[in-house]
């Protein structure tokens, strides 16, 4: 939880505001790859890439 803490503190400080939108987009792309592992959603997922 620190690090998002600190990276927000940074964000705010370097005035990178724009950055915000690009992290939460990795933070959801990995997240959906994570849960589409072993699951039986994988298949359609991976005829998007």
């Amino acid at each position: 939880m620190s690090f998002i803490a600190e990276l927000w503190s940074f964000l705010r400080m370097r005035k990178k505001y724009w950055l915000l939108p690009i992290m939460v987009m990795f933070v959801l792309f990995g997240g959906l790859l994570v849960l589409s592992q072993g699951s039986a959603v994988a298949p359609f997922i991976y005829t998007l890439f």
